[in-house]
């Protein structure tokens, strides 16, 4: 059965109390994990231990920590600590993130994403060990480190982001799961031959690799308003979030994407959104009346190879509209 997750809003919120309230409703709602974003607003640390501390049986994931503004060291003690704190319910997400994130935010070289993820990845594997960490890699050189505590029991999984061939490929070589976002039904079959490819490459079993799905969502009694939403939220990350979503949209057959790209860059928010028609929204988001919604991720529910599908929210919706989009579409509300 796959599982029906939440990646909690990625626009600013009031108080960490009002994150913490949405994980609650979604432990409440059936949820099986809440996926709290890092951007540029709180550090994701504090307020995951907020969130794991106030619940009881819904996991929590970090989605993502970048794999350049802290140190694999770090993050390593950073998934053991909240694996105590959640009593195992913690889930370390991992991606490179883009670089106006990493060079503009942060000061950092962007340099070469995929074999900086891998060797975080290998590096956190082994400091989660609890044994002497001795890597010698490309990005890191590290002797003698080791944690001055109890590893952790168990060891939360390892789960990277990733949206070209190359950077799925490597989720499926090396990671425990794989988070894909802007995709389509039939985009995350391609982003599937991916994962097998690599699990085949580090002889491992690609039903080994957790595949998680996260699918931008706006479940409202104004289906109208919904579908706005969603459109707005769609085309700002084509357009205005570097062309990594662009390109993802173009591989998966919408050169579209290119025109929305280009409108956004151009200041032309409008045409923008126009060349967002209802047949690509339907494909990429669950948006609408709430019988719609479910409809649209019950579709991505059924693909064979996907372990869990997560309900994202558009950056524009206000704190009800969360809260009815997640209460409309909770598992146990089916």
């Amino acid at each position: 059965m796959t599982d029906r997750e939440v990646h909690l809003p990625v626009a600013a919120q009031p108080t960490v109390d009002s994150i913490v309230d949405y994980t609650q409703r979604a432990e409440d709602g059936g949820y099986d994990c809440a996926w709290l974003p890092e951007t540029w607003g709180r550090d994701g640390v504090t307020v995951l231990t907020a969130m794991a501390e106030r619940t009881d049986s819904i996991g929590v994931g970090s989605s993502i920590f970048n794999t350049y503004s802290r140190s694999p060291a770090l993050l390593g003690q950073t998934a053991a600590t909240l694996q105590e704190v959640s009593d195992g319910r913690f889930h370390l997400g991992l991606g490179p993130s883009g670089p106006v994130v990493v060079e503009n935010w942060h000061g950092m070289e962007y340099g070469n994403p995929l074999k900086r993820t891998r060797e975080t990845v290998e590096i956190v594997r082994q400091v989660l060990s609890g044994e002497s960490v001795d890597y010698d890699g490309d990005y890191f050189d590290l002797s003698g480190f080791r944690l001055r505590c109890e590893p952790p029991e168990p060891t939360p999984p390892i789960e990277v982001t990733g949206m070209g061939p190359k950077a799925v490929e490597l989720a499926g070589r090396f990671a425990d799961g794989w988070h894909g976002i802007m995709l389509t039904p039939g985009g995350v079959q391609s982003r599937l031959e991916d994962i097998e490819r690599g699990a085949e490459l580090g002889d491992r079993d690609p039903d080994d690799v957790r595949v998680t799905v996260g699918v931008n969502c706006c479940a409202l009694g104004d289906a109208e308003r919904a579908r706005d939403l969603a459109r707005q939220h769609t085309a700002f990350y084509i357009g205005g979030m570097g062309t990594f979503y662009r390109d993802a949209l173009v591989r998966q057959g919408y050169d579209v994407a290119d025109e929305i790209h280009d409108a956004w860059q151009a200041g032309d928010r409008e045409r923008a959104l126009s060349l967002l028609d209802d047949d690509l929204l339907g494909e990429l988001c669950a948006a609408g009346d709430p019988e719609t919604a479910r409809e649209a991720l019950a579709e991505y529910e059924t693909i064979d190879g996907v372990d869990a599908v997560a309900v994202s929210f558009p950056r524009g919706a206000d704190e009800d509209e969360i809260r009815e989009t997640m209460a409309a579409l909770a598992p146990d509300a089916a």
